[in-house]
């Protein structure tokens, strides 16, 4: 039987088994209710709707009755109230240990139970009785990274202005700039007519209030002096002297300029934002001894919940369950209508899949959606199915004439030596002996391709001398270059280095080379190049050869192809060698391709990473018979 007719046998046996299995599985072409998707979906549907109406339900009872009870204006004030309150607390003392009174006085007030816990839920103190902590706490106590949304008077850094720690002036020192207020205030009332209102921070400083534009401030600060008000005192400046320091670290590890700050805590002249950040970190570190440690914090009614709640009445419940109802109908219509369309394209996928292969059948794509994109892809596998099979049996063909020509020759030889017309002489054995390398050539070319298609095919990469390895394999080629007339050169550019198998390396280059040669006409030259590019290395073979039609450079690494439509390996190769070529640069990770000016040059260029992890290592060993060009 030849190969023909075995392909063909191969086809129907193929096609026989797809039925047989289409039939087991298909049954009589329709599934049991039960696993219908229509049904399916409309299932999940009512069971989502059901489930979504009585969580709504429920949360509709729980949630309504804060705003039945207060208004949410109500309940935010007091929440921001209670936090602006502990954040107070906080900001003043070391520790939570004397913080029930002030818990309590909140509970009067607002009419919350509060609870303060470590971050790990461990109960510090309440305003009342023990209650079970809510799910998720109301917000983190913590003066040193307030939450701007409560307290609206937090600058960015997130400090609450109350922790001073050590820029709490001596009452010496609070005296001292009090008197300078009240000697400034004279010249404030001759220049806008009435004194200035006096401020005091938590630190003890006092500040002048003026109003008007910025104009008008600044001519005051310029007649009045106000800038000797804003000098620190010795406990200020001591304080500052610690931040510089500790900001300093920050600023110095992140390569950053020096840094001055002064009593806004802010870096003097200097608008980087890294700095400032170096700043707001060291005041905080400067600052976690002075204030309490950050705790969780749970507001909720007295019987423990987040909010009170309320029954519903029978004219509500019957509210209640009517949406229910409406909700569960608009589920039902939506559900049939959308699984209605949605599973028509799938039923026509199911029966396009079904037919015999050799129909190769498409579906309509009908829609933009994931449905649409499905059928896309289905008619995109069918054509690809369809091209597979056209080249599977292109490929049966071209190595059943591949094999045929050298063992055509054997025989002939064999019978004319059977018959006595042919000597047994050192010529005859010589020219059985290259037909049976012939044949060996072609069996190895096709095993290495099978293992690589298997995925069998491993790397063993090392780090490698590339300028070294490149002159090795032009000088196991300039011989047969040599003998066809033409100029091998080899040109490194940086001389770069590359993580790969070279023995693979060599055969991907050798197989170049060796088609080069056999394509340039005496004359002619072929230079092996390579250089750097980025974080590839860029290996090109260049020559002057005849050059590939534009229209067959898509198919130049396709297997069996050769620009000679003769097919015969003595001028075209067996039209494996570029397939391979592509199959070991792809295996480094790297990719191929050919460029050609017509009766100028032919460049086959590799790119592939200088480290790569694509390939892996293994135990399967370089045959020496794949060294040889395709």
């Amino acid at each position: 039987m030849d190969a023909e007719t075995g392909a063909r046998a191969a086809a129907r046996t193929e096609a026989e088994a797809e039925g047989k299995g289409r039939g087991r599985g298909r049954g009589d072409g329709r599934l049991p209710l039960r696993r219908s998707l229509l049904i399916r979906l409309l299932a999940a549907s009512i069971t989502i709707a059901l489930c979504s109406v009585a969580a709504t339900a429920w949360l509709a009872a729980r949630t309504t009755t804060s705003a039945i009870q207060r208004e949410q204006g109500q309940v935010l004030a007091d929440d921001a109230r209670i936090y602006d309150t502990l954040i107070g607390y906080a900001a003043e003392h070391t520790d939570w240990s004397a913080v029930r009174p002030t818990l309590s006085r909140l509970t009067e007030r607002t009419g919350r139970h509060i609870t303060l816990t470590t971050q790990d839920r461990r109960p510090i103190a309440a305003s009342g009785s023990a209650t079970t902590l809510p799910t998720r706490a109301s917000a983190l106590v913590d003066p040193l990274r307030a939450d701007p949304a409560l307290l609206p008077g937090v600058k960015a850094d997130g400090i609450d202005p109350r922790a001073v720690g050590p820029y709490r002036l001596r009452e010496a020192e609070r005296k001292e700039l009090l008197d300078l207020v009240k000697t400034l205030q004279p010249c404030i009332r001759n220049v806008v007519g009435s004194p200035a209102r006096v401020t005091e921070t938590p630190s003890g400083r006092p500040s002048l209030v003026i109003t008007g534009d910025n104009e008008l401030r600044q001519k005051i600060s310029g007649a009045c002096g106000l800038y000797t008000l804003d000098a620190p005192t010795v406990t200020e400046k001591r304080a500052l002297d610690r931040l510089s320091v500790l900001a300093g670290s920050c600023v110095k590890r992140q390569h950053l300029k020096p840094v001055a700050i002064d009593l806004s805590f802010t870096s003097i002249g200097s608008g980087d934002e890294a700095a400032q950040r170096c700043i707001d970190t060291a005041r905080r570190e400067q600052l976690a001894p002075y204030v309490a440690p950050p705790v969780l914090l749970f507001v909720a009614t007295p019987a423990g919940s987040d909010a009170p709640g309320f029954d519903l009445s029978s004219a509500g419940t019957v509210r209640v369950a009517g949406v229910a109802a409406l909700v569960l109908v608009l589920t039902l219509a939506v559900t049939v209508t959308v699984g209605t369309r949605l599973v028509r394209p799938l039923r026509a996928l199911t029966d396009a899949a079904r037919r015999p292969a050799q129909q190769h059948l498409r579906v309509p794509v009908t829609t933009n959606d994931e449905i649409g994109h499905l059928a896309a892809a289905f008619n995109d596998l069918a054509e690809r199915r369809e091209r597979m099979e056209v080249q599977r049996k292109a490929m049966v063909s071209d190595v059943a004439h591949e094999l045929r020509t050298p063992l055509s020759t054997i025989r002939g030889w064999l019978e004319a030596a059977q018959d006595g017309l042919a000597a047994c002489d050192d010529a005859f054995v010589a020219s059985l002996l290259e037909e049976a390398l012939l044949l060996q050539h072609i069996v190895d070319d096709l095993q290495h391709l099978a293992q690589a298609d298997a995925g069998r095919f491993r790397l063993h990469p090392e780090p490698l001398n590339l300028p070294e390895l490149l002159h090795h394999v032009a000088a196991a080629h300039r011989g047969r270059a040599e003998t066809a007339g033409v100029t091998l050169t080899t040109r490194v550019e940086d001389t770069p280095t590359l993580y790969a198998d070279p023995v693979r390396l060599r055969q991907a280059i050798g197989n170049l080379l060796s088609n080069a040669i056999r394509h340039t006409p005496p004359a002619g030259a072929v230079t092996l190049r390579c250089r750097r590019a980025d974080d590839e290395v860029v290996i090109e073979v260049a020559d002057t050869g005849t050059g590939i039609a534009a229209e067959d450079l898509p198919r130049v690494f396709d297997r069996f192809w050769r620009a000679d439509k003769s097919r015969s390996r003595r001028t075209g190769g067996s039209g494996l060698g570029l397939a391979i070529v592509r199959q070991l640069t792809e295996a480094h990770g790297g990719t191929v391709s050919v460029t050609c000016t017509p009766r100028t040059e032919t460049v086959f260029t590799l790119r592939l990473p200088r480290s790569s992890n694509s390939g892996s290592t293994g135990t399967v060993e370089t045959d020496p018979a794949l060294h040889h060009g395709g």
